[in-house]
């Protein structure tokens, strides 16, 4: 896979684990009341934004009723809500909302993925997913490496499947591993003398963190902001929504 639109297209043709197979096609023949007329995506979703992005965003799997019935990640759920809006008055974003794979919304200067790219039962996928998923990642990261200089991680989930394809590509992690935190950055040196790769921690914007507000709007956006600001992607902010 040469580019990043024939490893989107490789993605989506994914039949690796059992179980994520059967739970994304259960969930596009069962649908929800609200999505009745839909006809799912239900398949693995892949990344999305800009092959040469400067910023990376990592979440952690498609939303059954989300990602895995649009087939645009962070689309269509709440999530997606909160995640497209603060991009959105950063300026990274064309529109503050992700409705379908064809509402025209663009990224500027960031490409979202994620560690597995199908929805798995209760968001939840096992280790061996993880495991089974990550060389897509890895060739993801690596069609991004000329031009990537920084990633931020939604959730210690996305952290923890990143850190091992960081260390495989050549990235020297600090010892002890660095742990996740909301606003943990760490600065990756490449021992082969390439650009630092700057990482930084953000809780994940899932329905549950935002309505008990462990994640704020302004928190998503301060992180957000950060990692533009490693990633040296020029300003161009919209009026956003400052305290909320």
């Amino acid at each position: 896979m040469r580019s990043a639109s024939e490893l989107d297209a490789a993605v989506a043709t994914c039949r690796a684990c059992p179980r994520l197979v059967a739970w994304r096609e259960e969930a596009a023949r069962v649908k929800r009341r609200a999505f009745g007329d839909w006809e799912y995506w239900a398949r693995p979703v892949p990344g999305f934004g800009p092959a040469d992005a400067p910023l990376a965003i990592i979440g952690l799997a498609p939303a059954a009723h989300g990602g895995n019935r649009t087939g645009r990640i962070f689309t269509g759920d709440p999530s997606g809500d909160a995640l497209y809006a603060a991009l959105y008055d950063l300026g990274l974003v064309s529109q503050p909302t992700a409705t379908r794979r064809d509402d025209g919304l663009e990224l500027y200067g960031v490409r979202i993925t994620v560690p597995v790219h199908c929805a798995p039962p209760d968001n939840r996928p096992t280790t061996g997913e993880r495991d089974t998923c990550r060389p897509w990642l890895a060739r993801e990261l690596e069609l991004l490496r000329p031009t990537l200089r920084a990633i931020v991680v939604l959730g210690a989930f996305g952290w923890q499947a990143l850190l091992p394809v960081l260390a495989e590509a050549g990235w020297r992690l600090p010892r002890p591993r660095p742990v996740f935190g909301h606003g943990a950055e760490v600065l990756l040196v490449d021992p082969g003398g390439g650009r630092p790769l700057n990482l930084v921690g953000c809780y994940h914007p899932s329905q549950r963190n935002m309505s008990t507000r462990t994640l704020t709007p302004a928190m998503l956006r301060d992180v957000l902001r950060r990692g533009a600001d490693l990633a040296e992607i020029p300003a161009r902010p919209h009026s956003g929504r400052a305290g909320t």
